[in-house]
């Protein structure tokens, strides 16, 4: 038994030694590409550049521009003679002739102001599919803007006429 465990002594001793002194086998000390390094920061987003407007949305935009420019030079040219009428109204009852004139006149104002929010609304739809697609804006935004304003202007020149038919 103790020849036994002295042989194995030897043969494992042989077999360590003859391990460490080989070169066949890697270092265990860490290499250069385990090394951490680097600053940990995100890389930095590519800009988002959107695609161009396409040629049909422009031309509906021109269409739509036109469409809310002559609404308004109509509704323009009737507000001298609606501003008469409702002057001649000034201070009659209700349901007199002249209040009814006033009334009719107000209503073609209303009208004329209808075709141009009908088309406010149709630019409202536009920016809002490209806001969906990611397309540019500036040129959306740019007639919507202009025809908003020009609504705001008929929506305060009938709500002036309409205070004054108020007793």
């Amino acid at each position: 038994m103790e020849f036994n465990r002295a042989c194995l002594s030897v043969a494992l001793g042989c077999s360590l030694g003859a391990c460490a002194a080989s070169e066949q086998y890697p270092s265990l000390a860490i290499r250069d590409v385990e090394r951490v390094s680097g600053t940990m920061q995100p890389a930095e987003p590519e800009p988002y550049v959107p695609p161009p407007t396409p040629p049909a949305v422009l031309d509906r935009l021109d269409r739509l521009s036109v469409e809310a420019a002559d609404a308004h030079q109509a509704f323009l040219a009737e507000v001298p003679q609606a501003r008469r009428t409702v002057a001649s109204a000034r201070g009659s009852a209700a349901g007199d002739d002249s209040w009814a004139r006033a009334q009719i006149a107000l209503a073609g104002l209303g009208a004329s102001r209808s075709r141009a929010t009908i088309a406010l609304a149709d630019l409202d739809r536009l920016h809002l599919e490209a806001a969906l697609e990611g397309r540019t804006l500036e040129q959306i935004d740019v007639v919507r803007g202009q025809v908003s304003v020009q609504v705001e202007e008929q929506n305060r020149t009938i709500g002036s006429l309409q205070a004054e038919l108020r007793p």
